[in-house]
């Protein structure tokens, strides 16, 4: 099924050149282009209270979906044609069109030639003119009118086609023609039965017998179906009108009676309509005193709508109309919005930011602290300073700062009893912990909010904790607990499209981490297929950049090194020109020297690894921190530093355990076994170079006491990797036993560890894990 392009559509274009050559009579001209609007232009239920005949006439035509050749006959047959010849008449005209496409190279010279047919831009006349080419003469469509955007995106859809797809449109087509061969015959006494294909035409005395063989394995027996009684072939796009209808006119049936209803319960047809009432109300009474107040939740109503692009234009104007007025009280609100959204969405305001009048981070952020406090905008006053405190968290500032812009925050929504804030307060100091790897402190805000103040807040600031902590739960392998934290979501509350597509976006994502865990690559490629179509413009960007790492780890377990790395590279591109969070560039600077250690070359990570660090520590991002010294004491171990290895690790591993985030904490286990093998590999060579007695004597108890050491390493290691249920890990910790136990001459417990390794192989082929 192709997107928008069916034999419908090239009948409709057959029809408009027809329209446009000039050969539609002048008592046609209004049934024609009547038609055609009818089928071209979205039906829009959504109007001041259509009759109850009127609307269920639309909703049959667009039930009907594709127009038939039939239809055209009705339309066309009636009129003579312009020529006046004798029997002649528009249908005819039309079927000259039609049976004009006579081969897939026609096709193709049909859809090239729709360009011609609309007015040259300015750039083109001027490039007309530089070749002394006379500029086109006669009747040309307006690029921006109807007519004009359907050719344009017709022949945009044709050239997006791969050739299957325009064969298979081309047999559609041939189909769908075939109703009136037997009309076009009479017409044309000349046409044969193989004049629907020119190609087997000319070929037919070449091949002789073999033209039906060759006509049958093209075709198949297609042509031999009625097309009366065939179903018509149906575009992507048809579908969608059909399905928009039905939406449209189940909302219509439960609009609220204003703006504010209809918006909080997601019913964002009607929200739209009362607001351009409220638009026409304002310039109908010439009153602009409160037109920057509809223009500012307009661009709110875009943006939950997706419709981001749109409502950065319209904010604009609402800032610019706000100051026009010297309303304060909404340029305040209109520029806090446009800082969220900016961050939220950086890609889309990124062209702003040197040419506007909005300034910088910081400067608009001051502003807003300062005029919030001198008109008393309590909300947006403890908005700024959450702005601000988190602004300085992104660019890895001192948390000292944060926590002084928090604290004064947290005084106002105290002092001025402002509930509805306290979502976003606790939803910043839950970042703080996070990032400071405190995971009780963490679990307790969760709990907080949840149980004292979600009722109190907007839904957003619920689904976002209920989220954040089923992520928490994931991350220590409790993934049934953080499953039924989402199924307790208030399933009306999810009635929201944008609440919606957050929650099933984050099961999603908890979803493929346990596939991938599961070393699932099937189903985890099936997820990633539906998460990575979600762009920064439909979701926000941070979620987008967990999908994409994501997608970088599902890359390195099918070992396509390759695209990881080229995925990776161009994601440190991106953040480096947005000026992102700093925990972002960190995060792919892991990733990178993990890709180095999986293809064998850990020692290209080190100066990976110490710029993660030294970032880290200085924006006491604790929990990548841990991680960052996992990478360098990797690269150490690589290169024979073992004991300084296992000296970084045991720093840090007390520490890591703190964050719960047992992955992690299995990953440096598993190192830090690594470190104490290698310290044990080099008592045995210090062993050969002494004399028999007692320095070989400690030597061979050092390297018992190390080696019962790295047992113990293991196990910790296997424990966590358990916890989260990664497959892959848990083999390369029994695999690292068995080898150990050889080593040591303990074969049963040598095999013991083989067979459990080989058991949770045969396991996780089997999705039994």
């Amino acid at each position: 099924m192709s997107r928008y392009l069916a034999p419908s559509k090239i009948g409709l274009l057959a029809l408009v050149k027809l329209y446009i050559d000039g050969a539609v009579p002048n008592e046609a001209i209004i049934p024609v282009v009547n038609f055609l609007t009818s089928h071209l232009l979205d039906c829009s239920l959504t109007g001041p209270s259509p009759a109850s005949g009127t609307q269920w006439k639309k909703a049959e035509d667009i039930i009907k979906l594709a127009v038939s050749v039939q239809h055209f006959e009705e339309l066309l047959a009636p009129f003579p044609a312009v020529d006046r010849l004798p029997g002649r008449n528009l249908w005819d005209r039309f079927l000259e069109k039609l049976w004009g496409i006579d081969s897939l190279h026609s096709l193709h010279d049909f859809f090239d030639h729709l360009p011609k047919l609309l007015a040259r831009t300015k750039a083109e006349l001027r490039e007309m003119e530089a070749r002394g080419e006379e500029p086109p003469s006669g009747v040309l469509l307006g690029r921006n009118s109807p007519f004009g955007v359907f050719i344009r995106r017709s022949h945009l859809e044709f050239t997006k086609l791969q050739f299957d797809d325009v064969a298979d449109l081309w047999k559609m087509f041939v189909k769908y023609r075939q109703p009136t061969a037997a009309y076009w015959k009479r017409r044309n006494p000349h046409h044969s039965r193989l004049s629907f294909d020119s190609v087997l035409l000319d070929g037919e005395h070449e091949w002789g017998p073999h033209t039906d063989g060759v006509a049958v394995a093209a075709y198949g027996n297609m042509l031999l179906i009625d097309g009366q009684d065939a179903a018509l072939p149906v575009s992507t796009d048809d579908i969608e009108s059909l399905l928009e209808f039905q939406i449209e006119l189940v909302q219509k049936q439960s609009c609220g009676p204003d703006f504010s209803d209809s918006w909080r319960a997601g019913e964002f047809p009607a929200a739209f309509d009362h607001l351009h009432r409220y638009f026409d109300y304002t310039m109908q009474n010439r009153d602009r005193l409160f037109y920057q107040y509809a223009l500012l939740n307009l661009a709110i109503v875009q943006s939950d709508f997706g419709c981001h692009k749109e409502a950065v234009a319209t904010m604009l104007e609402a800032i610019s109309t706000a100051k026009e007025n010297r309303d304060t009280t909404c340029l305040n609100f209109a520029l806090n919005w446009f800082f969220h959204f900016g961050k939220a969405h950086p890609s889309l305001v990124k062209e702003l930011e040197g040419n506007s009048m909005l300034g910088s981070d910081k400067e608009l952020l001051a502003f807003l602290r300062a005029k919030a406090k001198e008109t008393g905008m309590w909300i947006l006053w403890s908005s700024a300073l959450l702005s601000d405190s988190k602004l300085g968290l992104a660019n890895g500032e001192s948390i000292s700062v944060a926590l002084e812009s928090m604290t004064r925050s947290s005084q106002i929504i105290v002092e001025k009893n402002i509930k509805s804030m306290f979502g976003a307060q606790l939803s910043l100091t839950l970042a703080l912990w996070d990032r400071l790897g405190m995971a009780v402190m963490s679990n307790m805000t969760c709990e907080v909010f949840l149980r004292c103040h979600a009722r109190n807040s907007v839904f957003e600031d619920e689904l976002r904790f209920a989220c954040r902590m089923a992520g928490m739960l994931s991350g220590r392998g409790m993934y049934e607990e953080a499953h039924a934290k989402l199924e307790r979501v208030d399933a009306n509350s999810l009635r929201s499209a944008k609440a919606d597509q957050y929650w099933r976006l984050y099961r999603g994502l908890l979803k493929l981490r346990r596939d991938l865990h599961h070393n699932d690559l099937e189903s985890a490629e099936r997820l990633l297929s539906q998460l990575l179509q979600n762009t920064p413009e439909n979701i926000e960007s941070d979620m987008v950049f967990i999908v994409d790492t994501l997608h970088i780890e599902a890359l390195t377990r099918r070992k396509d090194y390759d695209m990881a790395f080229t995925k990776v590279d161009r994601l440190i591109s991106e953040l480096r020109e947005d000026d992102r969070d700093v925990s972002l560039r960190i995060r792919l600077l892991l990733i990178k020297a993990q890709l180095f250690d999986s293809i064998g070359r850990p020692e290209r990570g080190f100066t990976l690894a110490m710029r993660a660090a030294s970032i880290a520590w200085r924006g006491r991002l604790l929990s990548l921190l841990w991680q960052a010294v996992g990478a360098l004491a990797n690269v150490l171990n690589a290169l024979g530093e073992f004991a300084a290895a296992e000296h970084l690790l045991v720093a840090v591993l007390p520490r890591c355990l703190e964050t719960d985030v047992a992955y992690t904490a299995g990953t440096l286990y598993n190192l830090l076994a690594d470190a104490r093998v290698g310290m044990a590999g080099e008592t045995v060579k210090k062993e050969r170079g002494q004399s028999r007695g007692d320095q070989a004597s400690s030597s061979s108890s050092e390297r018992a006491v190390l080696m019962r050491r790295a047992h113990k390493a293991l196990d910790e290691a296997f424990k966590c990797f358990s916890a989260v249920e990664d497959v892959t890990k848990k083999c390369e910790v029994m695999a690292k036993k068995a080898t150990m136990f050889r080593a040591e001459g303990d074969l049963v417990k040598a095999e013991e560890c083989a067979d459990t390794y080989l058991r949770l192989w045969d396991e996780s082929s089997a999705g039994k894990v």
